[in-house]
C-alpha cells in the first residue's frame, strides 16, 4: 500500500471520526443542558390563566433541572408579540412559549396575517392543561340591574344595544372568541375591548368599567369565590367540577352546540434538540402530577395534561381546523 495516498477505507474511517468528531460538542452541549437560565415566555400580561400556569411550572421545572426557569411577560397582538419573538428565537433550548388556543389554533383564522406559523415554527412539548371559559360580570353591577342569569343579561343586552362593554385578554383568544360566539348566537351587540391579558381586564370588570367577560376559570375563579364577580354560566359543553352549581352557556342560554374552551400548552422553537424537548415534556408531566400541583390546578377549574410531543402537535393540527370554522361562523376578523 502506497503510504502518501491512503485508501478508501483509511479515507471513510478519517471522514467518519471527524463527523463524529464534529458532532461531539452539540451533543456533550445538549446532555449538559441547561448551564444557564431558561425563558418561558408568555405572550399575555400577568395575571391571567396562560401567566398563573407558568408560574405554577416554572419552580418545579427549576428544581427538576438545577437551573432558573423565569417568566418573561410579552404582551400584545392577541399573543402574536411573544408567539413571534419565540418563534424566531435560537433553537437551543432556552426559549420556550406558554402558548394557547388563541396563538396556536385561532389566530390563523382571525388575523389576516401572522408573523410566524404556528405549526412549522415551533416543536409541541406538551399540552398543560385545559380550562373552560367562564361568563362573568362584576357583581356589584349584576345586583344594581337585576341580572341573575344568562337569561336576564341577554334581556338586559337586547334593550340597551351597543351599550355594553365586553373585556377580553386581546383579540383571537379564547376569551375573546366565546364573546363574539355568544354575541352571534343570542343577536345581541356589545363593544368589544381588548386588553393585553386577563390581568388587566380582570382590573377594570373588578372596578366596574366593564360590562362582562368570557374569561378563563382558573383566573376568574379567585374573584368569583371572594363574591366580586358573579359567574354566570361556563363555555365548556359540560360543567365544570370546579363550579358544579353553575350551568353551561348551552344550557343557560339555550344555545345548543355552544362551547369554547380554552388550552394551554409549552411549545419551543423549531428545530430546538428533540432530546431537551422529551426532557422537558418528562418533567413538566411528573410536576402537573405532583399533588400539590395538581389539586391547585383542579380547584381552579384547569384540567392537567403532560401528553407527548407527538399528541400536542396532533392537537394543534385538530384546533387549527375547528376553529377557522368557529371564527368564519362568528363573523370576526382582525387586520
Amino acid at each position: 500500500m502506497n503510504p502518501i495516498h491512503p485508501s478508501r477505507r483509511q479515507l471513510l474511517a478519517g471522514a467518519a471520526a471527524l463527523g463524529l468528531a464534529g458532532a461531539l460538542p452539540q451533543a456533550w452541549a445538549q446532555s449538559n443542558w441547561p448551564t444557564r437560565p431558561v425563558r418561558i415566555v408568555v405572550p399575555f400580561a400577568p395575571g391571567g390563566t396562560t401567566d398563573l400556569l407558568a408560574r405554577a411550572l416554572a419552580p418545579e421545572l427549576s428544581r427538576a433541572f438545577g437551573q432558573p426557569f423565569t417568566v418573561d411577560n410579552r404582551a400584545g397582538a392577541g399573543g402574536n408579540i411573544g408567539a413571534e419573538l419565540v418563534a424566531k428565537a435560537e433553537k437551543d433550548g432556552y426559549t420556550f412559549l406558554m402558548g394557547t388556543v388563541g396563538t396556536h389554533g385561532i389566530n390563523r383564522a382571525l388575523y389576516k396575517s401572522l408573523p410566524y406559523d404556528p405549526q412549522k415554527d415551533f416543536a409541541p412539548v406538551t399540552l398543560v392543561a385545559g380550562v373552560p371559559n367562564v361568563m362573568v360580570m362584576n357583581s356589584d353591577k349584576a345586583r344594581a340591574l337585576n341580572i341573575q342569569n344568562v337569561a336576564d343579561f341577554i334581556r338586559h343586552a337586547k334593550a340597551n344595544p351597543g351599550r355594553l362593554n365586553m373585556a377580553s385578554s386581546g383579540n383571537g383568544t379564547s376569551i375573546h372568541l366565546a364573546g363574539e360566539l355568544f354575541k352571534n348566537q343570542t343577536g345581541i351587540f356589545m363593544t368589544h375591548i381588548p386588553y393585553r391579558g386577563s390581568g388587566p381586564a380582570l382590573s377594570d370588570m373588578l372596578a366596574g368599567t366593564m360590562d362582562v367577560m368570557f374569561d378563563n376559570l382558573p383566573s376568574a375563579m379567585p374573584h368569583i369565590k371572594a363574591g366580586k364577580l358573579t359567574a354566570f354560566a361556563v363555555t365548556s359543553g359540560q360543567r365544570s367540577a370546579a363550579l358544579p352549581d353553575v350551568p353551561t352557556v348551552a344550557e343557560a342560554g339555550k344555545l345548543n352546540g355552544f362551547e369554547a374552551s380554552s388550552w394551554f400548552g409549552l411549545l419551543a422553537p423549531a428545530g430546538t434538540p428533540p432530546d431537551i424537548v422529551n426532557r422537558v415534556q418528562q418533567e413538566v408531566a411528573k410536576a402537573l402530577n405532583l399533588p400539590a400541583v395538581k389539586e391547585r390546578l383542579l380547584s381552579q377549574g384547569a384540567i392537567p395534561s403532560g401528553n407527548t410531543p407527538q399528541e400536542f402537535a396532533r392537537l394543534i393540527d385538530s384546533e387549527i381546523t375547528k376553529w377557522a370554522g368557529v371564527v368564519k361562523a362568528s363573523g370576526a376578523k382582525v387586520d
